[in-house]
């Protein structure tokens, strides 16, 4: 059976090591998020210090990427990895202390934004490439959706789980910032377990064969053969596309919460889980069904439906439908990526794997380009209208990929073109 495939995935003891740690870090992600977010407007009320503090961390995240995908496959993944975490583990410890200080400012969150932005470019490509050196070929698509898995089931607990800590280690006082000190410890003994499990990992990832090649020429290969290999070229527009247009829901749903479904806080909470939900029933069931078929028109059978899915969206304006909607988006859009990285991952050269992936994780900073025109709608007219402009708009541009684009047609091929090592 095909949902054997989770258990075989997880049965595989580096995978599974690697997995713990992901689990572990994204945790820690999601929890500083709200932990952060809280903390900075307490000492700021300035929603655009929010902006400019989570400006601090993307901005690295896209500009050093493609030199995360030259480390990657320089150097051995394992301690490119245990390395990372364990300098996220240091900082937050550092900032911890500056927290519980009561000496904490505005810039300490930009500085330590930027720090966490640039470790997370340097080291994701070569997490993203380690899994498929740990796992037999066939179950790379299940490992790919178990890792989405996890990262969504952190996306629910970790703010709720954040937020709890808070009130309950400052005894309800809002005005307190002992609570977010103590978490900021917790995250970085999240960080320490990630670096930790991920030194159990018995292989240490392969790397390419010395040559002359300075950096800049090995970033410049990773482009070459993305140009060169039409499939991945299609893959990468078809990862694109979603940030551009799929993206702003979750961006402008409180918006569409409070001026569309004239809803409250906890009827945002419940929209938000369900979105997660959905997702995490997607990534479940793309790990259970294994090696599917036909996987380029699922691709763009998945494109397709989350964007008519989001039409859908802005067309309701009752809580419960919104709900249902917004758990179908999360579904289709967690299938999607899931796929998306499997069929990317399985399809190129082990030796250009991690500039592939940076590649890939470089492209997502675009989603800014798709957002803010979205916004200005919402904001000249409605966020209903917006988030049917965005889902049409979307639909329009992978079906007219898929019709015009070699690339887009040809993502189920084999790669015929190679760059030397």
């Amino acid at each position: 059976m095909a949902t054997r495939d989770i258990y075989k995935a997880l049965e595989v003891a580096d995978f599974r090591w690697l997995w713990i740690g992901s689990l572990g870090s994204s945790f820690a992600m999601n929890m500083q998020i709200i932990a952060r977010g809280w903390l900075v407007y307490t000492l700021t009320s300035s929603a655009m210090d929010l902006a400019w503090v989570t400006l601090s961390f993307m901005v690295p995240t896209v500009a050093f990427s493609l030199w995360g995908g030259v480390v990657a496959d320089r150097l051995p993944k394992k301690y490119i990895v245990v390395v990372a975490q364990s300098l996220n583990c240091a900082a937050t410890i550092i900032m911890a202390l500056i927290i519980l200080s009561d000496q904490v400012t505005f810039w300490d969150f930009i500085w330590f934004g930027f720090f966490n932005g640039t470790i997370l470019a340097l080291s994701m490509p070569a997490r993203q490439a380690y899994v498929p050196e740990l796992i037999p070929e066939r179950l790379i698509f299940t490992a790919m959706a178990l890792n989405h898995t996890g990262w969504n089931l952190s996306r629910i607990l970790g703010p709720a789980l954040a937020g709890f800590l808070i009130a309950w280690v400052a005894d309800g006082d809002t005005s307190s910032t002992y609570g977010v000190g103590i978490v900021y410890f917790i995250i970085a003994g999240l960080y320490f377990l990630a670096a930790v499990t991920v030194l159990l990992v018995k292989q240490t990832g392969n790397i390419k064969e010395p040559d002359d090649k300075s950096p800049l020429t090995d970033m410049m290969d990773g482009l070459r053969y993305v140009w060169a290999n039409p499939p991945v070229f299609g893959l990468i527009l078809l990862s694109i596309v979603p940030f551009l247009f799929g993206m702003p829901l979750n961006t402008l749903l409180p918006a569409f919460n409070e001026d569309i479904l004239l809803g409250g806080p906890d009827d945002l909470g419940l929209l938000m889980s369900c979105m997660g939900l959905g997702a995490i029933l997607g990534s479940l069931m793309l790990a259970a069904m294994g090696d599917l078929r036909n996987k380029g028109a699922w691709l763009i059978a998945t494109c397709v439906g989350w964007g008519a899915f989001t039409t859908a969206f802005g067309a309701v304006d009752v809580v419960w439908e919104a709900a249902v909607l917004v758990g179908a988006v999360g579904w289709l859009s967690a299938w999607n990526m899931s796929l998306n990285r499997g069929m990317l991952q399985h399809k190129v050269a082990a030796h250009m794997r991690g500039r592939i992936m940076s590649i890939d994780m470089m492209s997502h900073g675009l989603m800014p380009l798709g957002v803010i025109p979205i916004s200005i709608i919402a904001e000249r007219y409605s966020v209903a209208l917006a988030l049917e402009v965005a889902g049409i708009v979307f639909m329009v541009v992978v079906l007219g990929l898929a019709l015009f684009t070699r690339s887009v047609r040809r993502v189920d091929e084999a790669l015929v073109v190679s760059l030397s090592r």
